[in-house]
């Protein structure tokens, strides 16, 4: 079996992998370690949850290491990344790697202050890991330049393109060295992605570790065929079972109103959209982390990067717009190796669009039709005994919305997990769970501001 040692990764950074339970590489990091240590330009794709995100941290630090320190406002590598939440988990991986090397990084992005960030670029920065928005921001206020940067890794190029940051990637990547190394890593590499690899990477080698629509062998899709009125119940119940759940909706208000509902029932639950300011969206995302709410309702905005280890259940409580997105909310589960289950909820009204869904993905589900507000299939789906402790109590936000609806005690986090990983995300299991019962109704969600 290959190891990390024999890809030509410094025992010293293997070794901090090890500590960390992994030991393995992926086939994303088999694939294209070897030459990015090597200096190459690399184009990576694997799907949600493949291990991208080592496979660009890892040659990132092993050639920055023993180099000189950054100079004040003259970081040396940059990992540009589309939402606030990707970031903050990029560097919560980078952190151990870069204190094994003496290397510093610092995090930029727009919804707070951008005092620490100026003051951490006036210290010297190795690793910037940023927004574009804020980022450009800042280079416009002259408190950063890129003239030094080494490195240059675009995660999740093609989310990039689909939130429009494309423009700024573009005027961000055009003010790097052009003889510095580029790594771009996406789940999809399609046309928006030609762009910036024609005109930014040089010879790249390009590193598919699997199909787009090649399905995850332990991922187990089903579709639930309900009656409207059924919906809250069903996901009430499977939010009810052990383990962490992740529930989509398409619209915030959804997101919302579905939080709402399963606090009241009293399943502790918070949400995630764009409306939320970023003290909230932390509060929220530490909350479903740490076990104390089962479920997180979510938009798409946490469809792409948003990683939270063994999340045993998603459920699509209103069907994605199109494939893609089914197959990037779907990757919340089933990641590293680990087991999941992932259910659509289907109205009849829905049967043609689920279809058209399904087979564009790839994917073969088991339909089951449900007449009312319980089946032994949702035990088969979530197994283990329910529980409704109560309302998450979370702390009102200072701006854009409510972490969680309702009052009452705060459930506490369950440890019983229904899949293994293979030590490449944390350890511990809890599954919330989640769902919706606003409307899907509206406006599509949107991504906050970089």
């Amino acid at each position: 079996m290959t190891s990390f040692t024999d890809l030509g990764l410094p025992t010293s950074l293997a070794a901090v992998l090890e500590q960390r339970g992994i030991t393995t590489p992926t086939p994303i990091q088999a694939a294209t370690l070897p030459d990015a240590l090597a200096g190459r330009d690399v184009l990576g794709r694997g799907r949600t949850g493949s291990g991208k995100t080592y496979g660009f941290l890892l040659p990132l630090v092993a050639r920055l290491s023993g180099g000189a320190a950054a100079k004040p406002g003259r970081p040396r590598a940059l990992i540009l990344a589309p939402t606030r939440e990707l970031v903050g988990q990029i560097e919560e991986s980078l952190v151990p790697l870069a204190q094994a090397t003496g290397l510093t990084s610092r995090t930029i992005f727009g919804g707070v202050g951008q005092k620490p960030q100026v003051d951490a670029l006036k210290r010297g920065v190795d690793i910037l890991i940023a927004c574009p928005g804020r980022l450009e921001d800042l280079i416009g206020q002259g408190h950063c330049s890129l003239a030094s940067i080494d490195i240059t890794v675009l995660d999740e190029a093609d989310h990039m393109a689909d939130l429009g940051f494309l423009p700024s990637v573009r005027r961000l990547m055009g003010q790097t060295p052009r003889e510095g190394q580029r790594l771009l890593f996406s789940a999809t590499l399609d046309g928006g992605i030609d762009v910036l690899v024609k005109r930014f990477l040089s010879q790249p080698v390009t590193h598919q570790a699997d199909s787009v629509q090649s399905p995850v062998a332990t991922m187990s899709h089903h579709v639930l065929h309900v009656d409207r009125e059924h919906r809250l119940p069903i996901l009430l119940d499977l939010a009810s079972a052990p383990g962490r759940t992740v529930v989509f909706t398409r619209t915030k208000y959804g997101a919302k109103a579905l939080a709402r509902q399963l606090n009241k029932n009293g399943v502790p639950a918070v949400e995630l959209h764009g409306n939320l300011g970023q003290n909230a969206r932390t509060r929220n995302l530490a909350a479903f982390h740490e076990g104390r709410a089962y479920a997180l309702v979510a938009t798409d905005i946490a469809a792409r990067g948003i990683h939270v280890d063994d999340v045993s259940l998603v459920v699509h409580a209103d069907p994605p717009a199109e494939h893609k997105a089914y197959l990037h909310r779907s990757g919340r589960t089933a990641r590293a190796g680990a087991e999941g289950t992932v259910v659509t909820l289907m109205t009849s009204d829905q049967r043609n669009d689920v279809r058209d869904l399904t087979r564009a993905a790839g994917i073969s589900p088991t339909t089951t039709r449900i007449q009312g507000s319980s089946h032994p299939v949702l035990e088969e789906l979530a197994p283990g005994e329910r529980s409704r402790p109560g309302a998450l109590e979370i702390a009102a936000p200072a701006q854009g919305g409510s972490g969680s609806a309702g009052s009452g005690r705060s459930g506490g986090g369950r440890s019983r997990s229904r899949g293994k990983g293979n030590g490449q995300g944390g350890s511990g299991a809890q599954r919330p769970s989640g769902n919706r019962g606003g409307s899907a109704a509206g406006s599509r969600a949107t991504s906050p501001t970089c």
